[in-house]
């Protein structure tokens, strides 16, 4: 595996090289180990299809999930507007 320069604040390497000496890691295997188990939001949202077919069986289609997203939107702007 060949390596990579990768330009971020200081502060930022110096808490992430903290993290990686709490976990007993050098910064540069911590971020390895980081870079394995996170997931992209188009990961992130293939496992919830594949939890919610699983658990419930409940498979929707795009429309379905488009109608659902506008829904929960719609839910969310209300309750932020409600908390003002």
């Amino acid at each position: 595996m060949s390596d990579a320069n990768v330009r971020i604040p200081e502060e930022a390497k110096d808490r992430l090289a903290a993290i990686a000496v709490a976990e007993g890691l050098s910064l540069r295997a911590y971020l390895a180990r980081l870079a394995e188990t996170l997931l992209t939001p188009g990961e992130r949202a293939e496992w919830a299809r594949a939890a919610l077919e699983e658990w419930t069986g409940y498979v929707p289609t795009a429309e379905q999930e488009r109608d659902l997203d506008g829904e929960l939107d719609r839910r969310l702007a209300q309750a932020a507007g409600a908390s003002r």
